[in-house]
């Protein structure tokens, strides 16, 4: 499995962005869904994740100004990041909790990351 992160760049404060994160490969189920962030000088931290069945969860600081979304049928996973501030700026990092087939046939578990998009938020 591999996911494709997009939709990152520069904005000013209050702005908004959307970010997308598609799943591709041997697909069998993609559960959990996620965003973490990373600014520098900081450690990795969860902004939000969604179940299978679309139930959200947020870290408190991005309550209420984003919304974590996703299409099961396009295995993609979405951001809505409004009201932005400078402390959003950070590389945003998609994860899923997925299953697939590997090319001998084997069923794998894993949690699959992207490759990161940068979000710059200017004051």
């Amino acid at each position: 499995v591999q996911l494709q992160a997009s939709g990152g760049g520069l904005v000013q404060a209050g702005g908004s962005l959307r970010l997308s994160c598609a799943a591709s490969g041997s697909i069998i189920r993609i559960d959990a869904m996620g965003w973490y962030r990373q600014a520098p000088g900081k450690q990795r931290e969860l902004v939000a994740t969604i179940t299978s069945g679309g139930i959200p969860n947020y870290v408190d600081s991005v309550t209420g100004r984003f919304t974590i979304s996703r299409d099961n049928a396009q295995n993609t996973v979405y951001l809505q990041m409004n009201s932005l501030k400078p402390e959003d700026t950070a590389v945003y990092y998609c994860n899923a909790d997925s299953l697939s087939s590997s090319p001998g046939g084997e069923i794998v578990a894993e949690i699959k990351w992207g490759q990161g998009t940068l979000v710059t938020v200017s004051s």
